[in-house]
């Protein structure tokens, strides 16, 4: 045993009465042929000795950590907790190791992060900011891969896998207006992050296409939480003149407004309908459960680990996935369903 207590390749040699040369051999199969004596000899002292390869040091001599790095901003959000087990799950299945960087919704943590993993050499970067400048040009200029998620780098040096966030916002404010619901409010994500900017470009886009004037005072933004839709929901419900519809910009800031809801006795959907986005498990489960805009979670994942293993994906590649629009009792429909 050496002095610190870790086995090195050399005291395999030395118990085994062979080189280095030839232990190697033996660990990796080749590249020259060992006899039968001493490759037992060799396994033996292996056996003896406890000793581990370098798996780390292995692989990057080979030119490839095996590693991905997955940086998201708070991964006690369920969106991105999913997310991040969708990723591993297609990691794992092409033999990688996923590192998971958790941003705490802080710019500095998050550049911290990115210089870790640039610094582990990961083989590729999967990343969601924390707002809408990622900085993700040391590590693209690096040579690393890069695909951000649930965003677009506005530079252009990176992949993207979003889905279709207007899209999926003006159907989902088409859908409560096909209930009969004029005072529709908005609750968005915080100013400048692009999934708040093209959920409240989808709502507006559908109020208009309905003639519907839109109140200023029934557009609010919050933080991306369940204390976000809690505050937006007080600002909203406390008023004289309250909606009667709202869509939500992501799950957990709906489940906040049932909340203030339920305190004020407001009833849904008898007295307001809710609508949402992002299609979390939480929306499933909460009371009632919410209609909302499912993403797609496996197919932005098996698509993002894909951009990342084909070396020859072009930095500029932007893959927009289909949303599904989920049916519950918040919004007023009787049965749930799926389109």
């Amino acid at each position: 045993m050496s002095r610190t207590g870790r086995v090195t390749r050399d005291e395999v040699a030395r118990i085994a009465g062979t080189s280095t040369a030839v232990v190697s051999y033996v660990i990796n199969n080749g590249p020259r042929p060992v006899s039968d004596s001493t490759r037992r000899k060799v396994l033996e002292a292996i056996e003896q000795t406890r000793y581990r390869p370098n798996g780390i040091a292995k692989a990057l001599a080979a030119g490839s950590s095996r590693t991905f790095g997955l940086v998201v901003p708070d991964i006690s959000n369920p969106f991105f907790a999913a997310m991040a087990h969708a990723v591993e799950d297609e990691i794992f299945d092409a033999g990688m190791v996923l590192l998971l960087g958790d941003a705490a919704e802080s710019k500095e943590r998050e550049e911290e992060i990115l210089s870790i993993f640039q610094q582990q050499q990961v083989d590729g970067l999967l990343f969601i900011g924390t707002d809408n400048h990622p900085h993700v040009q040391t590590i693209a200029r690096s040579g690393i891969p890069v695909v951000v998620l649930d965003r677009v780098d506005e530079d252009d040096l990176a992949a993207s896998v979003v889905v279709d966030n207007v899209a999926g916002a003006t159907a989902a404010t088409e859908h409560l207006i096909g209930h009969g619901y004029r005072d529709i409010a908005f609750i968005g994500g915080p100013e400048g992050l692009s999934t708040s900017t093209d959920r409240k470009a989808g709502f507006t886009r559908a109020m208009a296409a309905a003639g519907i004037a839109i109140e200023p005072e029934w557009m609010l933004e919050a933080d991306y939480s369940k204390a976000g839709g809690l505050d937006a929901g007080r600002r909203l419900l406390e008023r004289s003149r309250r909606p009667r519809a709202v869509f939500a910009g992501n799950d957990q800031q709906a489940i906040g407004l049932l909340r203030v809801a339920y305190e004020a006795g407001i009833r849904v959907p008898d007295d307001l309908a809710v609508f949402t986005f992002d299609g979390t498990m939480d929306a499933e489960f909460s009371a009632p459960p919410l209609s909302t805009i499912r993403q797609p979670i496996e197919e932005i994942a098996k698509n993002a680990v894909r951009l990342l293993l084909n070396p020859d994906a072009s930095s500029s590649n932007r893959i927009t996935c289909q949303f599904e629009l989920v049916l519950r009792r918040s919004c007023g429909c009787t049965q749930e369903k799926s389109r």
